[in-house]
């Protein structure tokens, strides 16, 4: 290139943002990043100016020729970028308050990404992502949107059908962790961990793992057995699997397969958690305000260690490892969210998946897995109908398919609680869904 990397950021304002920013300081050998782009909205202008001008330390602490810009104008941001990096929360952590304790009222679990609050994070979010996907096609057609806001298989499912834009890969910090976390297992440096993933988001198996090469799944499974080894992220606490179901499933499981194969279990402990510390939003607003009183110091120039507490850890070596491969056209075997193209044959080939690929200047090349072992095909096939349902409700403005939607997923016992919590969450919401009350006037 030419002229230099330009790269936008939604949700700038964001407390990840240094992590982000590190990501960059430390691989800008690899990428020579020109000019950073921060946007975020009015109600978020205070954070992104705290945020931004740490950026700007970080930067010049590094004595890098990269220029941090902070704007509440996006289509400025995206106007020529490479990359559009995208981590918003419509709503903030308010609304995620919401999205948790609701549906526990009626017995069912109230998390983040999965059930109740994943479907209406995604009602919020979809039309939003979809907004900028337009701005992208007009602004920056060429640019690539690498997507880290969840539930990010919902979203890319959103962008690849109902975008234009084809550009597009979604991003977690989840399949990292494991990474990271079963090299702290077996007491080995990350580098020699390589992981056979498959699957949708929060919701991807091991197939595989391997130390030098060497495949070193069955002592993993044994270790995963352990309560203090089954979590590798840390908003999730773990329980421990039983051996035998381990032995059996022979897979290596994420942190939110809790959710659907101990679902009592965890949704008690949601229960306990919030009487006693509040709800998980409640916990990372307290995390969150520790992090901009750090932030706001004008003598620090470093991402805080304390970000780690906030669950999104290696964040940037995932965002920056992938944006980086693309760049260079690296070929190396990563973890995302992209078209499954027959990788996973019990899938739509148009679906979005999260599977290991090769990734090249063009972007994600799935890696070949044929299928999903028969104990995991359906459950996957079902989360996937989950979000495709969902994905449409959003964009249609339909409440029935919302409804749907929630009955379709396994955390929801009926269609009359899964009714009865689409409607009190439509009204707690109701700011954040214009095309559900406009579609009813």
């Amino acid at each position: 290139m030419d002229k230099g990397i330009k790269i936008a950021t939604i949700g700038g304002g964001s407390s990840y943002t240094p992590e982000l920013v590190e990501g960059f300081i430390k691989r800008y050998d690899e990428f020579p990043l020109s000019e950073l782009w921060l946007v975020d909205v009015e109600s978020g202008r205070e954070k992104l100016e705290t945020v931004g001008n740490l950026a700007k330390r970080m930067v010049q602490k590094a004595g890098l020729p990269i220029d941090v810009h902070l704007t509440l104008d996006r289509r400025k941001a995206l106007k020529d970028a490479d990359f559009v990096t995208t981590q918003f929360r419509v709503g903030q952590l308010d609304a995620r308050a919401k999205d948790e304790s609701i549906p526990l009222k009626y017995g069912v679990l109230g998390q983040e990404t999965n059930g109740p609050g994943g479907l209406f994070k995604g009602l919020r979010t979809i039309p939003v992502i979809l907004d900028i996907c337009r701005d992208m096609e007009e602004l920056c057609p060429d640019a690539w949107l690498i997507n880290f806001t969840n539930p990010a298989g919902m979203v890319t499912e959103a962008v690849l059908r109902h975008s234009n834009i084809e550009k597009v890969i979604g991003l977690c910090n989840v399949p990292i962790g494991m990474e990271m976390g079963i090299a702290n297992l077996l007491d080995v440096d990350h580098s020699r961990i390589r992981i056979d993933f498959a699957g949708l988001n929060h919701m991807v198996y091991g197939l595989d793992v391997y130390l030098d090469g060497v495949s070193v799944k069955s002592r993993v499974i044994g270790k995963l057995s352990d309560p203090a080894n089954s979590s590798f992220v840390k908003n999730i606490d773990g329980m421990g699997w039983e051996p035998e179901f381990m032995e059996a499933l022979n897979l290596i499981t994420c942190p939110y397969h809790m959710y659907y194969y101990k679902s009592g279990e965890m949704l008690e402990k949601a229960k306990i958690s919030e009487k006693e510390e509040g709800t998980r939003a409640e916990v990372v607003q307290a995390l969150e305000k520790e992090l901009f009183e750090l932030y706001e110091d004008e003598s620090l120039d470093i991402k805080p260690p304390q970000l780690e507490e906030r669950g999104g850890a290696y964040y940037s070596d995932a965002a920056v490892r992938l944006i980086t491969s693309i760049y260079n056209d690296r070929r190396d075997i990563q973890p995302v969210n992209t078209m499954n193209r027959g990788a996973i044959s019990s899938l739509p080939y148009g679906s979005a998946v999260e599977t290991s690929c090769v990734i090249t200047k063009d972007g994600p090349a799935p890696l070949a897995f044929c299928d999903l072992p028969v104990a995991v095909r359906g459950l996957i096939q079902q989360i996937k109908s989950f979000e495709r349902i969902s994905a449409e409700a959003a964009v249609e403005g339909d409440y029935n398919k919302a409804v749907l939607a929630l009955t379709i997923n396994p955390l929801t016992p009926s269609d009359k609680v899964a009714k009865d919590i689409v409607d009190e969450m439509m009204e707690a919401h109701r700011e954040y869904l214009p095309q559900f009350f406009q579609a009813v006037k």
